[in-house]
């Protein structure tokens, strides 16, 4: 009798140019990766910066390439995406309230030293969208308004339209939680996905809106919000459109599209809806779509178990 495999965070057994990528990184290449990362289309070249910039050999190595080059558009990105990363460990996750001051200096002090040197990766690279896509978190971060994060947004799709990481990340800066609002957030998914080719992943830009709206609600207004049918004809039409269409393809980036999906259906309680989303994505648990859990990988685990059972899936 055979096992189900064993949930893993490692999507490089999705995406196995993601095991070339860490390689190059461990071993000190930069020629090995750049190869992997320069070859990809904008959106996964995008991601897979966001990948390295957790990896902590990273940093080291990018700065010495940045000191080297400063032009680099790629050694740029790829530290400032460090830098960041490394801000928002010093700050957390949680809610400013819950924020020391100190944290908050240390954070900003991180955050600037980034934006210092992606402004200049900038003017050396104006058509690099993964610089715009890290200067996109800058703002947010150092609270550069709105104004200022569409106009960087603005940049990005100047060179990609259809950057799906590039618009989640404007999509977190238009939430209620940073200064937005739920009519503007929905209808910037909506478009976004409207314009994009059918068979894109831009579709999963309404799932993550809708996630962004219900989890920001609580008792009888977060009640209403899981009843409303037309939340479900919007996801039924954007995964139509997107994750269930017949050009949806497995490039880089279809595991979190797909995710979103299953992640919206089972905080909205549908759980019989949200087994094919499982069913697909198999044992791959994204943390950057999970990661809203205290424990990504138990959660992921019971989600998916009720959508079994309720789904009636095998």
């Amino acid at each position: 009798m055979s096992t189900a495999p064993v949930l893993t965070t490692d999507l490089a057994t999705a995406y196995r140019e993601l095991s070339d990528l860490r390689a190059g990184v461990l071993d000190g290449d930069w020629a090995a990766l750049r190869h992997v990362v320069d070859g990809q289309r904008p959106a996964a070249r995008t991601e897979m910066i966001s990948y390295a910039g957790d990896l902590p050999p990273t940093a080291a190595l990018a700065q010495r390439q940045v000191e080297a080059d400063p032009a680099d558009g790629l050694a740029a990105a790829l530290l400032g995406k460090c830098l960041i990363v490394k801000a928002w460990e010093v700050r957390t996750g949680y809610r400013a309230q819950y924020v020391s001051q100190d944290q908050f200096r240390e954070f900003h002090r991180i955050l600037r030293g980034a934006e210092r040197m992606l402004i200049d990766a900038a003017a050396y690279q104006p058509g690099d969208p993964a610089v715009w896509y890290c200067r996109l978190l800058t703002a947010r971060g150092l609270e550069l308004g709105h104004s200022e994060a569409r106009r960087r947004y603005d940049r990005l799709a100047e060179s990609d339209p259809h950057h799906l990481p590039g618009q989640l990340q404007y999509l977190q800066q238009i939430c209620p939680k940073w200064g937005g609002s739920y009519h503007e957030m929905h209808s910037f998914a909506w478009n976004a996905m409207l314009a994009a080719p059918e068979g894109a992943a831009q579709g999963s830009l309404v799932a993550q809106a809708h996630y962004e709206h219900l989890t920001d609600l609580a008792g009888t207004e977060r009640a209403d919000y899981r009843k409303d049918q037309r939340v479900r004809e919007e996801l039924r039409e954007a995964a139509a459109r997107s994750v269930l269409h017949p050009a949806f393809g497995t490039e880089h980036g279809w595991v979190e599209a797909v995710s979103r999906f299953a992640l919206i259906y089972s905080v909205l309680g549908d759980h019989a809806l949200a087994a094919p989303y499982f069913a697909a994505i198999g044992n791959l648990v994204s943390e950057s779509v999970w990661g809203y859990f205290d424990d990504p990988v138990k959660s992921f685990d019971e989600l998916r178990r009720k959508a079994m059972a309720k789904g009636d899936w095998r």
